[in-house]
């Protein structure tokens, strides 16, 4: 029975999903610039894989609205645009504020101890100043909030929002100004949260979003415009 050819399918499917991960990742960290061509020879060479499981990950990035297909043309990053980030993170705002009303009403005490171990990691990367750290920990704080909601409906609908915009809050570099409020604003979401109120916690968190909207806009604003990538 070891011999079988039953578990390839599912060593595919991992090939493919880890393509997924590590692309997407580039992209959210700037390492495939916004508005660039995807190099795919390169990446095959990186990822020590052929053009097909390559190409396939890319029409999952291209779902996503991470990068954009041409025929005959390759894949190409989209820009982090201001009128995507204006669109965006309102409804992302509403989604996260909603996430946290009712989560309130369904958490366990296990899971509100996993939130608070992330948040205390998450403070000492803001003490540290390890960027990376406290990104990688904010999301998933955020993250578990959402799953504590207990609505798959609400959580599929917000992470595919918030991988959108990932990107665009990682390339902001925050101000040391907007870093401690910030950290305030996740106290205080933890607070809410062990309090199970829900009203304070969902107020707080369309809050923080609609900060993180105005610093993401900001910084684009200041930024020269993007080449065209047609």
């Amino acid at each position: 029975m070891r011999h079988t050819a039953a578990p390839q399918p599912i060593q595919r499917t991992s090939l493919h999903r880890e393509l997924v991960d590590r692309l997407q990742l580039l992209i959210i960290n700037g390492d495939l610039t916004p508005g660039a061509k995807v190099p795919e020879k390169a990446l095959c060479a990186q990822f020590d894989v052929s053009r097909t499981p390559l190409r396939e990950a890319l029409k999952v990035l291209a779902s996503d609205g991470l990068v954009r297909l041409e025929p005959n043309r390759g894949a190409w990053v989209t820009p982090v645009t201001t009128g995507e980030v204006e669109e965006v993170f309102p409804v992302l705002g509403a989604l996260e504020a909603l996430s946290g009303e009712l989560a309130c009403k369904s958490i366990s005490p296990d899971e509100i101890d996993t939130v608070r171990h992330l948040h205390a990691q998450m403070i000492g990367s803001y003490e540290t100043r390890d960027l990376d750290s406290y990104f990688a920990l904010n999301q998933q704080i955020h993250r578990a909030i959402l799953l504590a909601a207990r609505n798959d409906t609400l959580t599929t609908s917000c992470q595919a929002l918030s991988l959108r915009m990932q990107r665009a809050r990682y390339l902001a570099n925050m101000t040391e100004g907007r870093w401690a409020t910030a950290v305030q604003e996740h106290e205080n979401i933890l607070k809410y949260l062990v309090d199970r109120d829900g009203k304070n916690l969902a107020h707080t968190l369309l809050g923080h979003m609609e900060a993180k909207r105005a610093s993401v806009v900001q910084w684009l604003n200041a930024q020269d415009p993007l080449p065209d990538a047609s």
